[in-house]
């Protein structure tokens, strides 16, 4: 028995020499052995592999499976009101009561069955779809058997996906937070000099370089000259609380949040002692002008790290930006936009958080493929003169999402819990009244 814990203690000896030497001590200084590289293209080889032997076994099905990803109907580009004004102009004009004519109401009733069918916002809660299986069951429900290669190599997925890369990557997760929690505790220890600064962000970015390593994350980062700069802030799209690996990654920033608990309060007290995070008492979160303060003077402070903020407020699935709130651009300041986006063929990054708890979350990432993303610094932007918050916010949500290739939707992403406001309520169906009656007979 002896000798069986010793063997045992033997190999877990060799499996974290291996860690330390082969994935930490790189990550640590910012390069790579080449064993990442060697595993994405045997991946991205043996995905499109896969690919060709479903297309052949399922040719039949590919068109319909191409129209399914871009949505189950298909809709005009066009506004409500230029189809309107084109079916009214299609036939004569009522002698009185305006533009109304009876046909209109099957206009309205064929959008709204649109609506209900599919409509732009409770999809964007939802996993993103994909035209073609990654050789995840998770992505693929209807699995049915094709060949017994793909079987095989099916097989082959889940053994190294949970015996092999899941305990490798949880082992990894571990030590990049134990090392955040000491690391930043050590820094906090040491006297305001410059140096302390410079050795906070160094621990930062290595602690995230190494979670980043146990997601067998590949990030492609562009345009680097427009990287956030001290005393400013940036704000990104939000797909899930990993986003800020991605982003501290290349480059350490200040966090705002709010205060939690458990582990994470550890975690928050250990890092707010080597830098200036920004955190609030749940109470504090609730008082919108203390916030807005102590935001802006951390912007006013040109030595401190920039600003971390996700604007919309919850997770978008990896297609589509939401509104952002308009409380990030009230602080002034440059605002530094960045669009992330992920390849959802490695593995599905959304967080369904009304779905999966934080841990579970986590367990589904650690047993994907991979993590592989691309991230667009975009150019610094300025509030314009006579341009308010909201549409200054609008902006720079556009601009995210024209870089990231993503769809610019103007609805809240708090109406993943949220009911609709009435007052939105109103001014939609004014909107559809004036269109109905035409904007002369609604003035009268």
């Amino acid at each position: 028995m002896e000798d069986f814990w010793a063997g045992v203690l033997w190999a877990l000896k060799i499996w974290l020499y291996l860690i330390v030497c082969l994935i930490m001590i790189p990550a640590m200084f910012g390069f790579s052995l080449g064993i990442s590289e060697t595993y994405m293209t045997i991946l991205v080889k043996t995905l499109e592999w896969a690919t060709l032997k479903i297309q052949k076994a399922h040719a039949d099905e590919q068109e319909l499976k191409a129209l399914a990803s871009n949505g189950l109907i298909k809709r005009d580009n066009g506004s409500m009101e230029k189809e309107l004004g084109e079916l009214r102009r299609s036939r004569p004009k009522p002698p009185v009561g305006g533009d109304f004519t009876l046909s209109d109401s099957f206009y309205f009733t064929r959008r709204g069955i649109e609506s209900i069918v599919e409509d732009e916002v409770t999809q964007r809660f939802s996993s993103e779809e994909l035209v073609s299986w990654n050789l995840l069951t998770r992505t693929n429900n209807d699995f049915q058997y094709i060949s017994l290669r793909l079987t095989l190599v099916y097989g082959l997925g889940i053994f190294v996906r949970y015996c092999i890369l899941a305990p490798l990557r949880i082992t990894l997760a571990c030590i990049g937070l134990t090392w955040l929690v000491i690391g930043t505790s050590a820094v906090g220890l040491l006297p305001d000099w410059r140096i302390k600064s410079w050795i906070s962000e160094w621990v930062h970015v290595m602690c995230y370089r190494i979670c980043a390593r146990g997601l067998s994350a590949t990030i492609h980062y562009h345009n680097r000259e427009n990287k956030p700069k001290k005393g400013g802030i940036c704000v990104a799209n939000h797909t899930s609380p990993i986003d800020i690996v991605i982003l501290c990654n290349d480059g350490c920033y200040a966090m705002v949040g709010q205060v939690h608990g458990g582990l994470m309060g550890v975690v928050q007290r250990a890092m707010v002692r080597s830098c200036p995070h920004v955190w609030f008492e749940r109470a504090e979160m609730k008082d919108r002008h203390l916030v807005t303060k102590r935001l802006r003077d951390h912007v006013n402070d040109k030595k401190k790290l920039p600003i971390l903020i996700f604007p919309e407020g919850t997770c978008i699935n990896n297609t589509s930006v939401m509104m952002f709130k308009k409380g990030s651009f009230e602080i002034g300041g440059t605002i530094y936009p960045v669009a992330i986006k992920y390849d959802p063929k490695f593995g599905d990054a959304f967080w369904n958080s009304s779905k999966y708890s934080m841990v579970s979350y986590l367990l589904r990432m650690m047993t994907s493929w991979a993590l592989v993303c691309n991230v667009w610094y975009l150019p610094p932007m300025h509030q314009k003169e006579g341009e308010d918050a909201v549409q200054f916010a609008n902006r720079v949500k556009s601009a995210i999402a024209h870089r990231g290739g993503l769809v610019d939707l103007q609805w809240d992403g708090g109406l993943k819990r949220a009911k609709v406001k009435e007052s939105f309520k109103e001014q939609e169906q004014k909107k559809y009244s004036s269109m109905v009656v035409g904007e002369d007979s609604h003035s009268d």
